[in-house]
């Protein structure tokens, strides 16, 4: 399949560069894959939309304040981003100006100390810390990785804002954003409605940022990413396939996490730690994941890709195209959608 399929065109005054003031309040746009027209709502009527016994989904990973502001000899500033710790003080990372930042290159952090490029492997750079980088170090010198498409600075309100009400554990350099529409009030109105929930964890890498450059999708290398799934949780789905409740994947990253463990003969995921490069794309058959509630994407991303394997490529474009003439918002602090 053509990437160019899965374009579409989304006017940059649409692409949200700030959540709505208070979470819940984004609107909901429900598209149904049999291929009814998409149908315009509000995330606060979500409960009205979800069928009792369905069991919901959501990613308990952490964003961490992964962006960090260094500055190689001579004054010249760059940006880390920190994608995953590879052991004791060595990081992998991607960096802006990369060319730049060749093995040997030592750049300055916030706090005096240094760092330096010790390896190359495109699009990534492996440095060594002088002293160790923990969670407590970026919280205090690191700066919420928002997205390229939110073109400005980070902002106090996003260190709470661009984290979801079930971060728990820290591993992530982007957030899982459907998550960000839920609060505490949401979720007790599914309760009554007899929805269940569980948690998987999967830690958000690089992938999410970066488009597909390959003219054929099929062509498309995506990056691993580490998951958990836990033995509640992968009973929690086992049970709802067996009793034929729905299984709502909340965020394409739950939607990977659950199919990558899927065990075909248990008819489960199984439970256990793992890492996937699992590319969903037009032709996949889903086997754990019912529904999905997640963000409007961007144009030839793998996100998309994995909504048009899921809805069908003509039910995505023209929902994206009914969502760009109501004035929904887009991407990370956008609007949502429900996929049935």
């Amino acid at each position: 399949m053509k990437t160019n399929k899965l374009s579409f065109n989304v006017p940059a005054e649409l692409i949200a560069q700030y959540p709505p003031e208070q979470r819940g309040q984004s609107r909901l746009l429900l598209i149904d894959r049999n291929g009814a027209a998409p149908r315009d709502h509000s995330v606060a009527q979500l409960p009205d939309l979800v069928a009792p016994g369905t069991l919901m989904v959501f990613n308990n990973t952490r964003v961490r304040n992964a962006r960090i502001h260094a500055e190689r000899a001579g004054g010249a500033k760059h940006q880390l981003l920190l994608t995953d710790r590879i052991s004791g003080r060595r990081w992998r990372a991607i960096a802006d100006r990369a060319k730049k930042l060749q093995v040997g290159v030592r750049l300055q952090l916030p706090d005096g100390s240094g760092v330096q490029v010790v390896a190359v492997d495109e699009p990534y750079r492996e440095i060594s810390f002088e002293q160790p980088i923990d969670d407590a170090w970026l919280e205090r010198y690191g700066h919420v990785p928002l997205p390229p498409y939110m073109r400005r600075d980070d902002e106090a309100a996003d260190r709470l804002r661009y984290q979801t009400m079930f971060a728990k554990i820290a591993g992530s350099a982007a957030a899982p954003t459907a998550s960000l529409h839920f609060t505490q009030d949401l979720l007790d109105q599914l309760t009554e409605r007899g929805v269940h929930f569980a948690e998987v964890t999967l830690h958000v890498g690089i992938g999410t940022f970066l488009p597909i450059r390959s003219e054929r999708i099929e062509d498309h290398t995506m990056h691993r990413e580490r998951y958990y799934v836990s033995p509640l949780t992968a009973d929690a789905v086992a049970s709802a396939k067996r009793a034929g409740r729905r299984v709502l994947a909340v965020g394409t990253t739950v939607v990977r996490t659950l199919e990558s463990a899927w065990n075909t003969k248990r008819n489960a995921p199984l439970a256990g730690h793992g890492s996937t490069d699992l590319f969903i794309y037009p032709g996949y058959r889903f086997c754990a994941v019912d529904q999905i509630f997640t963000n409007l994407h961007t144009p030839e991303s793998s996100l998309a890709a994995m909504i048009a394997a899921f809805t069908g490529t003509e039910t995505l474009l023209t929902a994206y195209r009914h969502a760009v003439d109501q004035r929904y918002r887009f991407f990370s602090y956008g609007d949502a959608s429900l996929l049935s």
